[in-house]
């Protein structure tokens, strides 16, 4: 091969590479683990800035820091703020500037995490996750979620790679109220429903594992999360949180953004934009899946979808997941408002625009207040 033809194959295959974040680069998990962990972050850097809320401050200030300075980790930690948003962004990378940290550690929930692995990749520092909760699959993931200080959505950022360390302990999982499990599942189960219509038609063998994954995931926890939420603690009970926190996050590493999000999340970054509700990122997902199957009916006159529908209204009863507007707190959402939400939800960007079909402002209202039979909510005029 002459050297010309040499540097174009060479070309043709840099310009072509794919790459994938996949998985944190080691997950440690058992019951009681925190005790333990210190030598394995002391690996990555010794000076840790810890990113937490303020409940989580507190555990990591009674249960953590000792440890820490047993292994001779000089740590400081800040409060996150009420959401990962510019202002709290920009004051925690200078809170590590003047720590000289060499390493960020997010402690919490979706949020603080989210917030760590951006600040984090932002100044170019390794990453551990410890989740508090099993409400979704941030501590998995090379992604986080931008809001407003007012907690509206605004934007994700796709990150360098996944976090360094994720610690998934299972007695500080338990330690969260039972509802960040239910919202968990619901987060987790709209894998299948999103990657399914957006990605099932799709030939490339890892999107096709991770539609498959998706599949497995949302039979897990069909069929395990009644008895794990009647049993926290026990052996069920871990299955349906490594699915919600790991197994979730699989596949969205897999797939890619293909396989990340639909409907379901678009109408879930739509609602952060209406005041008044009390609902989590997963409850908001939970209902937005009801919404996609929805229109699946209305605009394909799809039975499947009904039957999906139908399937899932009954497990949510089941487990308590929200099936209406009203139960997401937004009983008395005006049409004002209805429309706002459903403006954003189909922005230029939106993920719903990964659905097979089109959809219009006045289909995506029509579907919101129609995601059981019969209609439940009336929206008022204003």
């Amino acid at each position: 091969m002459s050297n010309q033809s040499s540097t174009s194959l060479s070309t043709q295959t840099t310009s072509s590479l794919l790459t994938l974040n996949v998985s944190p680069a080691k997950v440690v998990r058992g019951a009681g683990i925190l005790n333990s962990v210190a030598d394995e972050i002391a690996k990555l850097g010794t000076r840790p800035l810890v990113i937490a809320g303020d409940r989580t401050l507190s555990i990591f200030q009674e249960n953590l820091q000792p440890i820490f300075q047993a292994e001779n980790l000089d740590t400081t930690a800040s409060y996150y703020g009420a959401d990962c948003c510019e202002a709290s962004l920009e004051s925690l990378r200078k809170a590590a500037k003047e720590h000289k940290a060499d390493i960020i550690i997010g402690i919490g929930g979706g949020k603080a995490l989210d917030t760590a692995k951006l600040v984090g990749h932002q100044i170019q520092l390794p990453v551990v996750t410890i989740p508090t909760s099993a409400a979704t699959c941030a501590a998995w993931t090379a992604l986080s979620n931008v809001y407003s200080e007012s907690g509206a959505f605004l934007y994700d950022v796709g990150l360098s790679r996944c976090p360094d360390l994720l610690i998934l302990d299972y007695d500080l999982i338990q330690t969260a109220p039972q509802r960040t499990l239910v919202a968990g599942i619901g987060d987790a189960i709209a894998k299948w429903y999103e990657a399914s219509v957006s990605s099932g038609h799709l030939q490339d063998t890892l999107i096709i594992a991770a539609v498959q994954q998706a599949r497995v995931l949302r039979d897990i926890l069909f069929q395990k999360s009644a008895a794990a939420l009647q049993s926290p603690g026990s052996e069920v009970w871990r299955e349906v949180v490594d699915a919600t926190v790991l197994l979730a996050g699989v596949i969205g590493g897999l797939g890619g953004a293909q396989c990340r999000t639909v409907a379901a999340h678009a109408v879930h970054n739509g609602l952060t934009h209406i005041c008044g509700h009390g609902s989590i990122h997963g409850e908001k997902v939970a209902y937005g899946i009801l919404v996609q199957l929805r229109l699946e009916e209305m605009l394909q006159s799809s039975q499947l979808a009904d039957a999906a529908r139908q399937q899932l209204l009954k497990f949510y009863a089941e487990i308590g997941l929200p099936k209406t507007l009203a139960d997401l707190g937004l009983g008395n959402i005006t049409l004002t408002e209805l429309q706002k939400a459903s403006e954003i939800s189909l922005a230029p960007n939106s993920d719903i625009h990964r659905l097979p079909f089109p959809v219009s402002l006045e289909q995506l209202m029509a579907a919101m207040v129609s995601t059981t039979a019969p209609q439940q909510l009336k929206v008022k005029n204003g």
